[in-house]
Parts: structure tokens; sequence; C-alpha cells
């Protein structure tokens, strides 16, 4: 008897391979213990959240006996959410962004999807550039799209004419994640506006929109202080989408939001679309707990120095161990190349050295692999001499 579609069977034969390696973490702690495992296949972050959200939950515990204190809430979000949204919006795209123009979501994840299920037709087909987050393809296919992907440059920069020419009457959106997973390659101005010139011109060309979608919820994550452009001013078309998981560490508690750009025209139709596919597809509203959180927390976030110490920790056991890697301008992870041409031949090696991390095809480029430094520095400092046999014994 068959209970499930071939397309679902397919996926669950090629199931993630981030999850995998979690997996097998799981029963090396138990052979050796979590100390002598050093597990850098997940982007769970480990750090608690700032004293604000204990402070906050403090004081919703107090009101917790009232009447509808947790009930329904608009599909878009509560009033007080939104507006400490657009808040932190209009800052960090250093333009203002109405609460009218933020649609409170399930994390990024739910606001990707929920902006999908209301712009893409069957036969769609959505732009990324590769490497990527490798669940973009099953965001998009959900609703009948499918990912192109497009590879970037050798140092992770967009590949601009790569991009123009995979364009085509098809073309929905492209999703552009920056600072991206799992490289953590910030995009200029300069990459982002030629993108954006690309775009309009081809709206042009075949008479439909083309969105750009910046998924950016590693936006606080930039250690070099560089320029993380407002795709927002940039293009009319761009929808911001973003959550709390990072900046927060609160992944769990699945709160983010999706704010459309003041300047695209007819916007309302939109965020009125968006109300709804975010009620439809299931969501009803992004969690009340976390909404009333984010209303007096919104301005928070996690000591960014502990994450540049680690990431420079992970950059100097690399380099030790003679493993090359383009130094990650944000997010926590580094995506360095493997030793040998089949990364999935290094992965076992430093797994045999209780050292889990992730293939890079499962992020659409092979020959290179990712390692999530949201962990402790004497986790990755005592990796070390591991990654140094690994290499060795190829």
């Amino acid at each position: 008897m068959n209970l499930l579609t071939d397309e679902v069977k397919g996926f669950l034969s090629n199931s993630s391979m981030i999850r995998r390696m979690f997996e097998a973490g799981i029963e090396l702690k138990k052979q050796y213990g979590a100390d002598k495992v050093y597990d850098f296949s997940l982007g769970n972050p480990d750090l608690p959240p700032p004293p604000e959200i204990k402070a906050a939950m403090t004081e919703l515990a107090a009101v917790s006996d009232q009447p509808f204190a947790f009930g329904y809430m608009p599909n878009a979000g509560e009033n007080s959410a939104r507006e400490a949204l657009a808040k932190l919006v209009s800052k960090e795209q250093n333009m203002t962004i109405p609460a009218a123009n933020i649609i409170a979501t399930c994390g990024a994840a739910g606001g990707i999807n929920a902006f999908f299920r209301a712009v893409l037709s069957r036969g769609d087909e959505v732009i990324c550039p590769a490497p990527y987050f490798v669940e973009y393809g099953f965001y998009a296919g959900n609703f009948g799209g499918s990912l192109k992907p497009v590879a970037s440059k050798k140092d992770f920069s967009l590949d601009v004419e790569a991009i123009a020419a995979a364009v085509t009457a098809k073309t929905r959106a492209i999703i552009l994640n920056s600072p991206n997973n799992p490289t953590g390659k910030i995009y200029s101005r300069a990459e982002l506006t030629a993108v954006a010139e690309v775009l309009r011109a081809a709206r042009e060309k075949f008479g439909r929109m083309i969105y750009i979608v910046a998924d950016e919820p590693y936006r606080f994550l930039n250690f070099d202080g560089v320029e993380i452009p407002s795709l927002l001013d940039i293009y009319d078309g761009a929808v911001v989408i973003g959550s709390f998981s990072k900046s927060l560490s609160l992944p769990g508690e699945r709160i983010g939001y999706i704010a459309v750009s003041p300047k695209l025209e007819n916007s309302g139709e939109l965020l009125g679309a968006l109300t709804l596919t975010n009620r439809i597809l299931g969501f009803v509203n992004a969690p009340v707990v976390a909404q009333k959180l984010i209303a007096k927390c919104w301005d928070c976030q996690v000591d960014l120095d502990i994450y540049r110490r680690r990431r420079n920790a992970m950059a100097q056991v690399l380099r030790d161990a003679g493993i090359n890697f383009v130094m990650p301008q944000g997010a926590f992870y580094f995506f360095p190349e493997s030793p040998v041409k089949d990364e999935k031949v290094f992965i076992n090696a430093l797994l045999k050295e209780r050292v889990l991390a992730v293939p890079g095809s499962g992020f659409g480029l092979p020959g290179y692999f990712r390692l999530a430094f949201c962990v402790s520095e004497e986790t990755i400092l005592n990796s070390a001499e591991s990654f140094k046999r690994a290499v060795a014994s190829l």
C-alpha cells in the first residue's frame, strides 16, 4: 500500500545531512561523552537569551491568569509587536517602515513559505546563489515552484552575469541570504544594486514582477562592521524576512517577520495576501508569547563578541590543520574547502576523530563542508588535534 507521494518519498531518501550528522553526534556522545565529541553540525545557538527576555517572561507570567492573555491574535500580528518590529526594521534598513508593512510570522521559515504561497504559481522559478540553505528548494516546491541555483564566485560573492543569464520569463523571485548560511558572506551594495538593475530590466522585458527576498536572520552577526545594505531601499520589489532565532537565542519560539518595501506600488495588495497566507497555511498567527516578548525586547541581542571570539578561534584551528577557507564576515558558519575532492570522504575522516561537520553537496556546492561555530570556545579549541589527525589520515 502506497502511504506517501513519490515526491515525499524522494525527500525522505535524501533527507537533510545536517540532521543526520546531528543524530550521529548523539550516538557518539553516548559512547565517548559529550566533552569528547566536537559537534559543528547544527546551527542551534547555545547562548542563553539576553536577561531582558527573562524579565519579560516574568511579567507575562504575572498576567497569565487574565482572560485571553494568550488568545488568538490578528493574523498579521499584535499591534504592539508590529510596531516594535517596525522600529527594529526601520533602524536596520535605515528607512522608515510603517507597522502596516510588517507581518509577524512563525520564524523566517514561516515567513518565506507565506510569501511564496502568495506569489508563486506552478512552474515559477526562484533563483538562488549557490551555496545556499538547503530548505529553500523545499519552500519553493511547496507551492509548485522550483529553485534555480546559480554558482557564486570563488570568494562566494555574487556572479551577477550568471544571475542575469539565469533570469527567464518563469523567474518570479531571487532569494538572497546575507550574511549567508553556509558561507558567512555579506553581499556588497555594488553587487545588490547590480542585481536590482538586472531584475528591473527583466520586469520590463517579461511584463511581470520579480521579487527579491532578503533572508536576514543573521543580520546582527556582522563581525567586521561592514555595510549590510538595505534591499528595501535598493529595490521596490523587495521583502525582508527575518527572525529572532539567532539574535535573541529563541529558535524554538518560532518568531519572525516579513517587511514589505514601502516603495512597492500597491503594496497593500501584497500585505493583504500575506496576512491571508499566514492564516491558511495553518500558522493562524505567530506565537503569542513570542510576540509579547518581541514587543518588549526588540532592541536587545546576545553578545556579538562571544561569536566573534569563536570565529577567530575556529579560523586558527583550520589554519593549523592546513585547511583552506574564506573568512566569514557574518553568521556563525565556516564553509572551508575539503582537503580531498570528495568532501564526504573527509567528513567520514572527521567523524572517526569525533568531529561532526556537514558536506557541502547538501548546500549545492560539493568539495566543501560546513562548520557551525555556535558552540563553546573550549569545544572549538579542543577539536584542533582532531582536525589535524583527520587531514593527516588522507
